[in-house]
């Protein structure tokens, strides 16, 4: 026992152990991953299903990743681990859909943020393990690393490298994972990009729209806007939405969002959009542009929210990204420059009115003992003063819903002939209310009679529960708080999506 243990020891027990490569990414398991973790100071790790489309999708940049750090000569490593055969790892880690990506330094793991090209992962483990912004000096060192920084890389240029300024630009770096900042007071440098007068100067560099974007010392303010300049130029002026996009847009400063609904196959982009661009840079300061490709089937949630078909498109909404979010609908589909311009202009001026979704009133709403709510009915229903009402606000795809959909019917049942209990229903994905805001199914709400004071159930799911919850009037269970079922879910979420949810958004 005592040889065998020695000689596993010296074959997998130390810093030189053979780590399997696949691509230039170390393969993972159970026997070295502490060996990986430990004896490289710095290791981007990939939990992957070996059936999940969007670890499919991110194989061929992971691995075109591992392959510029080399050719940089790069410390750091990239890894893999396939959870689905690694399960304790997986469990140990956190892992809770695919890909799951930590980068661990020096051995501690950190959520991995950054996007999924290689580019992206490049400049995002680079600056994990780096300082903030790299110190350049000469010009041909700068040029340089703009020219291998990717898509987007931010430049800071200062006589005096201490100065408040630049602090101010090193906190602003250290808050952004997604460019790689460089910082510079070489004279030769100032010179080259014409900063050599001023207190100094920042430069977003984008290989997109005009190149590059400039903001002085005087126009810096503080962190927060020029932290928005660098995130809003690092976008370009009309953005397509994808799962590389989605953090970026969602993340970044500016919470009102123009989303366009268009179709690539059907030309909408091409045909549509060249005319929209003028209008991007107009209202870049007060909108965000996004264009969303409807042939993408990945992008079914977010056109349900908005409820949107295939039959609307091309179409256009505002959404706005605070605690409660609001959604905007134009008069008319219409997506020519003026009437565009006119719907942002109207936004802009508080003149819109919120759009909420509404179900038709089914016809035979009222005629089981479960009554079918819609937006353009519940007020009505509800708020009657003379019964208690009894609400639970569902979503069709909820597995939670459907387990309790044939108790909810026994409780309609037991209540049918009661003239002061109404036991009702609503679909809360394709109906909106103004005064309540749904973010976990199923909720339940009884509005009392009397008050309408709205009392939440948090206790069991039964019918003897709810039964008594209705009897005494929303006094039973007071004190139970149930943890809200996520709001995505199938059971156990298998693969991590790209796209948010209403919470995410």
């Amino acid at each position: 026992m005592f040889i065998g243990t020695f000689v596993l020891f010296l074959i997998c027990g130390s810093v030189f152990c053979s780590l399997k490569e696949e691509e230039g990414v170390l393969v993972l398991d159970k026997n070295n991953f502490k060996n990986a973790i430990t004896s490289h100071d710095y290791v981007l790790v990939e939990f992957y299903a070996p059936w999940c489309g969007h670890c499919k999708a991110l194989a061929p940049e992971y691995a075109k990743a591992a392959s510029k750090l080399k050719d940089l000569g790069s410390p750091i490593k990239l890894a893999k681990v396939d959870a689905t055969e690694e399960t304790e790892l997986a469990e140990k880690h956190g892992v809770r859909g695919y890909p799951t990506l930590k980068f661990f330094k020096k051995g501690s793991p950190v959520d991995y943020s950054g996007g999924r090209q290689a580019d992206d992962i490049v400049s995002w483990v680079t600056k994990k393990s780096g300082p903030p912004a790299k110190s350049l000096s000469g010009v041909s060192e700068v040029k340089e690393f703009v020219e291998q920084g990717g898509n987007v890389v931010v430049l800071g240029l200062f006589k005096n490298q201490e100065s408040d300024a630049a602090k101010q630009f090193i906190s602003v770096a250290s808050s952004i994972d997604e460019s790689p900042f460089g910082i510079s007071s070489d004279p030769e440098v100032l010179k080259e990009y014409g900063s050599e007068d001023g207190e100094g100067k920042v430069i977003v560099f984008k290989s997109f729209d005009d190149g590059k974007a400039e903001i002085e010392h005087d126009k810096m303010g503080d962190n927060d806007n020029l932290r928005n300049f660098i995130l809003s130029e690092s976008l370009p002026l009309l953005i397509e939405f994808n799962h590389e996009s989605a953090q970026k847009i969602f993340g970044g400063g500016i919470k009102s969002h123009l989303l366009f609904f268009l179709s690539k196959k059907q030309g909408h982009l091409d045909q549509l959009l060249p005319p929209l661009k003028p209008l991007a840079r107009q209202f870049k300061s007060n909108l965000l542009f996004v264009t969303i490709d409807v042939d993408e089937p990945d992008h079914n949630r977010i056109m349900e929210y908005f409820g949107i078909s295939a039959t609307l498109v091309p179409t256009m909404r505002i959404i706005r990204l605070e605690e409660d979010m609001l959604k905007y609908k134009p008069d008319s589909d219409d997506l020519s420059a003026d009437n565009v311009k006119g719907f942002v202009q109207s936004y802009i001026d508080g003149t819109l009115k919120e759009h909420l979704l509404s179900q038709p009133v089914p016809e035979d709403w009222d005629k089981q003992p479960v009554k079918v709510l819609v937006a353009t009915n519940f007020d009505e229903v509800v708020f009657d003063k003379e019964k208690h009402v009894l609400v639970e606000f569902y979503a069709p795809w909820c597995g939670h819903c459907k387990q309790l959909a044939p108790i909810y019917d026994q409780l309609g049942e037991a209540f049918k002939d009661r003239d002061d209990v109404v036991i009702a229903k609503i679909d809360a994905t394709a109906n909106e209310l103004e005064h309540t805001k749904i973010s976990s199914f199923p909720t339940i709400k009884l509005y009392k009679k009397g008050d309408n004071e709205v009392v939440d159930y948090n206790a069991d799911r039964t019918l003897e529960g709810m039964t008594k919850f209705i009897e005494s009037g929303g006094e039973y269970g007071k004190g139970v708080k149930e943890e809200d079922e996520p709001k995505e879910e199938e059971e156990e979420e298998e693969e991590k999506g790209d796209l948010p949810t209403k919470d995410e958004l």
